[in-house]
C-alpha cells in the first residue's frame, strides 16, 4: 500500500510540474491596422528582411516611402504573413512532439476477496510502447522536412509580397503622374464641347459636327474616371498588403526602378532555379517529409509491441513479479492501406514539384518575351513623342494667333497628352513586368536558411543514390 502511494504521489508531482498552464486570451473587438500615427513609429530592422537589397536599405517613414522602403514595410506587417508565420510556428511546435519520447504506461489495480482471511491482491504494471521508439527516427525527420518546408514557403510568400509592394509602389506612382494629364486632356475636350455647342445655338455649326465633340469630351471624361478608380483601387491594394488602415496616404517618393536584367544573369539565374527559389526547395523539403513518413509507414508493418513489467500479490497473499508483453498480429490488416496512402502521395508531391519547376521555366520566358515586345512597343512610342509635342506647340501658337480653328488646336494637344499617357503606360507595365521577372528568377537565400537547405540537399543526395 505504501508503494502504491508513493507511485501516485511521484506521479502527480511530476505531472503538476511538466504542465503547461492555461492563459484566455480574448480577441480583439476593434480594427488593429496600423494607423498614420502608428506608422511613424514603426521600426523595422534590415537584418530581418528576406532580400538583400532589403536588408541594406534604411527604414525611415518621416520622409515618405520610397519603393524599397514599402516592400520591407510589407514584409513587417502583411496580415497574410503574420499567418504564415504563426503556420511555422505550429510546424516547429509539430516537430518538436515528434520527437518526444512515448511516455510510459503505469497500471494500477487491486481486488478484495470476499471472504474472511483472504488479503487484498494487487498488481503494478509499467509497460512502453517499442514501435512508437521505433518509429520515432523518421517521424522526427519528417517533421523537421515539414518545418523545412514551411520556412522556406514563407520566405517564398515574403518575395511575393515584396514583389507585389513594389508593383503596386509603380502602378500609384505612374497614376500619379497621368492622372493630370488625362484631366487635362478631359478639361480641353470640355472647352471644345461647350463653345461648339455656344456656335452650335447660334447656327454657326453642323449637329453631327457637335455630337462628334460630346463623344470625344465623354470618352476623355470616362477615361479619366476610370483612372480615378484605378488610383482609388490601387491606394485600397497596397493600404490592404501593408496592414494599414483606409484612412493612411503615402507619401510615396522616388522614381521607381526599370532596369533591364542581363540575358547572361538571367540565363545563369534559370538554370540554378532548383536551388535558388524557395517554393521549389519548400517542394522538395515537402517530398522529403513525406518520403519519411512513407518509411514510417513501412516500418508500421511490424507487429506494433509493448513490453513492461509488472508486480503482483493474490488473495493467499503470495508475492509475484514478472514481465508484459503486448504484440498486434499483423494477419489482415498489416498498415497496407497507410502504406498505399503515403505512396500515392510521394507520387503526387514529385508531380506537383516537377509541375512547378516546368512551370517556373514557362512564366520566366514568357516575362522575357513579353518585356522585349514591350520594350519595343515602347522605343517606337518614345520615338514619335517629338514629332507629336512639336505639332501640339506648334498649333498652340497658331490658335494663340487666331491662325488655327479650335478643333484643330484641340486635336493636336489630344494627341500629344494621349502619347505621353502611352509612354507611361508602357513603362508602367514594363516595370512591373520587370518587377515580376525578378521574383520569379529568385535572388540569394539569406543564411538564415541554410538549415532549411541542408533538409533539401540530403534529400537530393538520397536520389541521386
Amino acid at each position: 500500500m505504501h508503494f502504491c502511494k508513493l507511485v501516485c504521489a511521484s506521479t502527480c508531482f511530476a505531472l503538476l510540474a511538466g504542465c503547461t498552464m492555461y492563459h484566455r486570451e480574448p480577441l480583439a473587438p476593434q480594427d488593429t491596422s496600423t494607423s498614420l500615427s502608428t506608422l511613424s513609429r514603426v521600426q523595422i530592422d534590415p537584418a530581418t528582411m528576406p532580400l538583400p537589397e532589403l536588408a541594406a536599405h534604411r527604414f525611415d517613414p518621416s520622409d515618405g516611402l520610397d519603393m524599397e522602403e514599402v516592400a520591407m514595410l510589407a514584409v513587417a506587417n502583411n496580415p497574410d504573413l503574420k499567418l504564415a508565420r504563426d503556420d511555422l510556428g505550429i510546424a516547429r511546435a509539430q516537430a518538436f512532439s515528434a520527437g518526444l519520447l512515448p511516455d510510459p504506461q503505469l497500471g494500477v489495480s487491486s481486488d478484495y476477496a470476499g471472504m474472511e482471511g483472504a488479503t487484498r491482491a494487487f498488481n503494478y504494471g509499467l509497460t512502453m510502447d517499442v514501435l512508437a521508439i521505433f518509429t520515432r527516427g523518421a517521424n522526427k525527420q519528417s517533421a523537421d522536412a515539414t518545418v523545412a518546408k514551411t520556412d522556406l514557403g514563407l520566405l517564398w510568400q515574403e518575395w511575393q509580397v515584396v514583389a507585389q509592394a513594389k508593383q503596386l509602389f509603380i502602378k500609384a506612382r505612374f497614376q500619379e503622374d497621368t492622372l493630370p494629364l488625362l484631366q487635362q486632356q478631359r478639361d480641353l475636350l470640355r472647352t471644345r464641347y461647350e463653345r461648339m455647342a455656344e456656335a452650335r445655338r447660334e447656327g454657326n455649326l453642323t449637329e453631327d459636327t457637335l455630337t462628334a465633340a460630346l463623344t470625344s469630351y465623354n470618352d476623355a471624361r470616362k477615361l479619366y474616371t476610370d483612372a480615378e478608380r484605378a488610383a482609388e483601387q490601387t491606394h485600397h491594394d497596397l493600404n490592404q498588403l501593408l496592414g494599414l488602415s483606409p484612412d493612411v496616404h503615402l507619401q510615396l517618393v522616388g522614381e521607381p526602378e526599370d532596369t533591364p536584367l542581363d540575358a547572361a544573369t538571367v540565363n545563369d539565374a534559370v538554370a540554378a532555379l532548383p536551388r535558388r527559389r524557395p517554393d521549389l526547395l519548400a517542394l522538395q523539403a515537402g517530398y522529403e517529409a513525406q518520403e519519411q513518413k512513407y518509411r514510417a509507414a513501412i516500418m508500421s508493418q511490424f507487429p506494433s509491441l509493448t513490453v513492461g513489467f509488472d508486480r503482483q500479490r493474490d488473495n493467499s497473499n503470495i508475492y509475484s513479479t514478472g514481465f508484459v508483453i503486448n504484440m498486434s498480429l499483423p494477419i489482415f490488416n498489416r498498415n497496407r492501406g497507410n502504406v498505399a496512402i503515403e505512396q500515392s502521395t510521394r507520387q503526387r508531391l514529385r508531380d506537383e514539384y516537377q509541375n512547378r519547376l516546368n512551370q517556373a521555366f514557362a512564366d520566366v520566358a514568357h516575362l522575357r518575351a513579353d518585356d522585349a515586345i514591350l520594350s519595343r512597343q515602347l522605343e517606337q512610342t518614345e520615338s514619335a513623342l517629338p514629332g507629336t509635342e512639336r505639332a501640339a506647340r506648334d498649333a498652340s501658337a497658331a490658335f494663340a494667333e487666331h491662325n488655327l480653328t479650335l478643333g484643330a488646336y484641340t486635336d493636336a494637344m489630344s494627341a500629344a497628352l494621349t502619347k505621353r499617357v502611352d509612354i507611361a503606360t508602357l513603362r508602367e507595365s514594363r516595370a512591373e513586368q520587370r518587377v515580376g521577372l525578378q521574383a520569379l528568377l529568385g535572388s540569394a537565400i539569406p543564411d538564415a536558411f541554410s538549415s532549411d537547405l541542408n533538409v533539401t540537399e540530403t534529400h537530393a543526395d538520397i536520389h541521386a543514390k
